[in-house]
Parts: C-alpha cells; structure tokens; sequence
C-alpha cells in the first residue's frame, strides 16, 4: 500500500471514526516507542523550562501614525513550538517567527506562545481555547507544531489527526490562518539504532502526511518538518540537537524556523513570492493525498490547498530576514537577554527581534534567497 493510500485512510478514518495505525501493525509500533523511551530516559532531558518569549515584536514598524495594529501570531503544539532546550527568548521559534514576520511585513507582531512540552494532540483544545477567550481577539496566524508525543506516547493516528483537525477547524472560524509544522521524522533521533530507526521514521511520515490532508481540507497549510531540514541536521547533529539529543539545539530551533516563516507570511499575503508554480524548483499541483506523502519525505515543502482535490506543492525560497541594526534597532548585550519583561528581551519590543543568522553549515543559499 502506497504512504498516500494509508494517509488518505487514516485522514479518512479521522473524519468518520475508527482506528488503524496504517502499515505497520501495533506490535511493530510498540517495539518502536519502546526504544524511543528508551532513547529519551538514555540521554536524560533534565533541561529547564523553556524561557517565556510572548511580547511585541519590531515595535519600530508601528509609527506615529495611527495604523491597523500589529499582526497576531499565536504559537500551539509541544516542547518543539514551546523552545525547550535554549536559554534565551529570543532563540524560540516563536520569537524566530515573529521576529521575521514583522520584519517582512514591516509591521509589528504580537506574539502569544500557549505551547506546552510534553503536549500531546489532546492538548490542543485546551490550548485553542486560551487563544479564543472572549476578551481576547484571535490570532491572525497560528502555527501549530505537533505530533512527536503522539508516536511516542502510542496515540492512534486517526484520534491525532482527528484533534489537530478540530483545534484547526476553531482556528478558522475564528478567522485565523493556521500553518502546521507536521510531525517531525523520529528516525533521526541519534540513540534510536537501526532496524528501528526507519520503523520510526515510516510511523511518524505516515502521520505527516495524514496531518496534512486533514488541515488541507480546511483551508490550512503544512510545512513538512521531516528531519528538520535533514541534510544539515545529519551532518551536524551536535550542533543541531540540543544537549538531551532529542530537542533542536539554537541553532536547529533557526534553521526549522526559516523553513516555516515564508509559509507564515504567504497565508498572511506578505511573501514577496506568489502561489505559482516554478517548475524549476520542483514544485507541482498533485492529489492532496499525493502531495501530503511527497511532502512529508522531504522536509521544508509547504502544501497548500488548490481546487479540490488538488494541492499545490511548494518549495518557498528562505530569504534572510534582516538583523537588528538592519531594522533600526541597536543589538541588546545578550547577558541582558532573560525574557520580554516589559517586551524587551528575548527579541521583541526594544530590539526588533531580528533573528540571527545560523552559522555557516546552513548553508547561504537556504536564507538568502539563492537555494531552498
């Protein structure tokens, strides 16, 4: 059976009820999270939570003039939306995200972070409904990055699919756009050995590819986590991965996020790039089912919904973002740096929060327009 067969199944069978894991059979399955339980209590988290980085963004964008206001952008999901494991707020791919949002839209961005390490898929509701309060207007955008804790805590896929899809559906008639960073491929977790490292990488693909046919259909859009941009991860997994091996490193939180944010800003219409195919760069318009599997094999490609049944498959240029003095704001010392009291550190308010360039092994073209 084809990966786009089993997630159209398990999409499927996360619409109308039912179980089923796809292609590989619940022993195979449990064999796989043991070792991943395994691989976790081997390397130990023991990593402090992770820093609070809500607050204004490049607040210098606003102006004297009276305006709209600044862009919304809530982030949900597990310890990867949250930033565990790095020190500094403006390190989070929520600061990362709204950081470059705002300087792309040239427009401050308020950030609200309601993810939580540990979350699972069930965890969604709970976190939607901190973000729709009555008080509160919604987000404009929400990113969502889930599904890690699902795999590894033995969650159905169809039940996981099926509580992501509804935390999205609140989303949408809320108004809000919603991008969701899919399930990550756990084959690339080091301590995880062969034979079981490719079963945890089918497993996890299989809910990725599922996430994105149900968020697709309503008017969402993916970004495929994959191996968190693989190719710079393989080759540098000690600066990549953070000190438990497991949680992205700084550097890693970097990388994934400028994979993210051209997405963010074209559901928002601030990409300078349009919805149309460049066929040099191997994007396409497939099957939604066809295109959640390819996406979910290549880690960075955005699926966006076309004219059903059809997606678009993309490969969005990672522009640079400029930095603080780029934007008019002098760089904080960064021993300063322990969080948006007031909205200042962490990269929001008083700095412009730019994010920094990851070094050089993520390879320039990837940030600067000339590569992927």
């Amino acid at each position: 059976m084809s990966r786009a067969r089993t997630a159209r199944r398990i999409a499927a069978g996360a619409a109308y009820g039912g179980g089923g894991i796809g292609l590989i059979g619940v022993a195979a399955v449990g064999v796989v999270v043991a070792e991943l339980q395994f691989a976790k209590r081997t390397v130990g988290t023991g990593l402090p939570d992770p820093p609070r980085a809500d607050g204004l963004y490049g607040s210098e964008f606003g102006g004297p003039e009276p305006g709209p206001g600044p862009l919304r952008l809530a982030m949900l999901g597990d310890s990867t939306a949250a930033g565990l494991g790095v020190r500094r707020a403006r390190q989070t791919p929520g600061a990362l995200l709204a950081s470059g949002l705002a300087a792309v839209a040239e427009r401050p961005v308020e950030l609200r972070n309601v993810a939580l390490s540990g979350a699972m898929s069930d965890d969604l509701d709970r976190q939607t409904g901190l973000l729709l309060q009555d008080d509160t207007p919604p987000p404009d955008v929400a990113v969502i990055m889930i599904g890690a804790n699902d795999v590894t805590r033995r969650m159905p896929l169809t039940q996981s699919v099926r509580l992501l899809t509804a935390a999205v559906r609140r989303l949408r008639l809320a108004g809000a756009e919603v991008v969701v960073a899919t399930c990550p491929d756990l084959g690339t977790i080091e301590p995880v050995y062969q034979p079981l490292r490719w079963m945890a990488r089918r497993v996890s693909r299989q809910l990725a590819a599922a996430q994105t046919i149900g968020v697709i259909a309503l008017g969402g859009r993916t970004v495929s986590m994959g191996d968190l941009l693989g190719p710079e991860f393989a080759a540098n997994p000690r600066e990549m991965f953070g000190p438990d091996f497991y949680h992205p490193s700084a550097e890693g939180y970097a990388t994934a996020s400028m994979a993210v944010l051209p997405t963010v800003c074209a559901a928002l219409g601030v990409w300078p790039e349009s919805d149309r195919l460049d066929h040099t760069r191997d994007e396409d318009i497939l099957p939604v089912a066809k295109a959640a599997s390819a996406a979910a094999g290549e880690a960075g490609t955005e699926v966006t919904a076309a004219r059903a049944p059809w997606a678009l498959l993309k490969h969005r240029r990672r522009r640079r973002v400029p930095s603080r003095p780029e934007i008019g704001q002098p760089a904080e010392h960064e021993e300063h740096e322990e969080g948006p009291a007031g909205g200042s550190a962490g990269g929001s308010a008083q700095d412009g929060g730019g994010p920094k360039r990851p070094s050089s092994h993520a390879k320039a073209g990837d940030l600067d327009g000339t590569g992927r």
